[in-house]
């Protein structure tokens, strides 16, 4: 069994590590504090690469992979769980384009994104009706001649204020799953509306908005994939989709047990380091017994992707253990740093806030769990 990683996925890996850790983690709290996106981050990523790491070369692509992919991730969650998300989304809404999108749809959109002259990819598929069950959803998409009309609004979109395109999944039949179609609408279309900013508990550097069509006109070159088959674009999405949370919690598990050990070591009480305490050992122990169990997890969701074998059930896994084990090493790195894990000063308060979310979008725990015994019982 091999678990080494090749060359190319090492590189990505570091360079994705040293951006995090000289430009992102110094940075976090204060983005963190005033919810500010940080824009000049984000192009930088771009610049590196890091917005279209599994994307083709000849559509501005690194072409490296899901694995890599998944470790870039997870350094970048690392330094700023803010920008891993927005990373995650963004090419998770490229390779969306580059799996379904016509010749046409591929040379337009991703090179845009990749560059980062798209600052952000917005994955349009929640409503307030419609979360863990889409075929609720009431946003319609009419025909009209050689156009499609949008009409409704969709939830907590992620990047909804910055994205230069957007997929859109809307009513174009009956009821269910069935009748649904997927769009690309672009940022700018004067019908499509990004809301008020949401006032989030974690994340709070990652743009999150409703965003309203009001008779938001797109042409009949806009339908992405065939016409009432749209359902089946997002759970492929979905499953790739549940890697990047997977690798995103992971990353914050990652940087609350990094800040507890240390602080371990650090901390003295009855005259010697707090690490020395069974108590605290068995803590951190457990801690890195569950991210080291995440990681595998992650991974070999990650190499399925990439060598073109199932990997539903595997993505369902690695997404409910890894965001379950990061918020629990979350909790005992506070509980590590005692009060003064409840105060912002310490990068394991913003953690802790950060990983909640994890076990909830790109599908619940809860719905992770159907999945997986779903597949079980095929």
């Amino acid at each position: 069994m091999e678990f080494s990683l090749s060359e190319e996925q090492v590189l990505i890996r570091d360079m994705a590590r040293d951006f995090a850790k000289n430009e992102l983690d110094p940075n976090a709290g204060e983005w963190d504090q005033t919810a500010e996106f940080p824009v000049d981050a984000i192009k930088q990523m771009a610049e590196l690469g890091l917005m279209g790491v599994n994307i083709p070369e000849d559509l501005g692509g690194a072409q490296c992979g899901p694995v890599a992919l998944s470790l870039a991730i997870t350094e970048i969650a690392k330094g700023c769980a803010s920008c891993g998300v927005t990373m995650s989304v963004t090419n998770m809404v490229c390779e969306v384009i580059d799996k379904f999108g016509t010749p046409e749809q591929r040379e337009k959109y991703c090179p845009r994104i990749t560059s980062g002259e798209y600052l952000a990819g917005a994955f349009c598929l929640s409503e307030a009706g419609a979360g863990s069950d889409p075929g609720a959803m009431k946003v319609t998409a009419k025909k009209a001649g050689d156009k499609w009309i949008l009409d409704g609004e969709k939830m907590w979109i992620t990047s909804g204020t910055y994205a230069g395109v957007h997929v859109v999944w809307a009513r174009t039949g009956g009821k269910g799953t069935q009748g649904i179609s997927c769009f690309l609408v672009e940022g700018d279309n004067p019908g499509l509306k990004p809301g008020k900013k949401e006032d989030k508990m974690g994340l709070r550097a990652s743009n999150t908005v409703p965003v309203l069509f009001e008779e938001c006109e797109v042409p009949s070159s806009a339908l992405l994939g065939a016409e009432n088959e749209g359902f089946k674009v997002a759970m492929m999405a979905l499953d790739g989709g549940r890697i990047g949370i997977a690798s995103q919690a992971l990353g914050i598990g990652l940087s609350a047990q990094e800040a507890a050990v240390e602080y371990a070591k650090e901390r003295r009480q009855f005259g010697r380091p707090i690490g020395d305490f069974q108590a605290i050992q068995w803590m951190l122990a457990d801690n890195e017994t569950e991210l080291a169990a995440a990681k595998h997890l992650t991974m070999r969701a990650a190499w399925l992707k990439e060598v073109g074998k199932p990997f539903t059930q595997e993505a369902s896994m690695a997404k409910t253990w890894t965001t379950e084990a990061a918020n629990r090493v979350c909790d005992n790195a506070i509980q590590v740093h005692g009060g003064y894990g409840y105060v912002k000063e310490y990068s394991v308060e913003r953690n802790y806030r950060d990983v909640r979310v994890t076990r909830i979008y790109e599908g619940t725990n809860q719905v992770q769990r159907i999945v997986i015994g779903r597949n079980l019982l095929v």
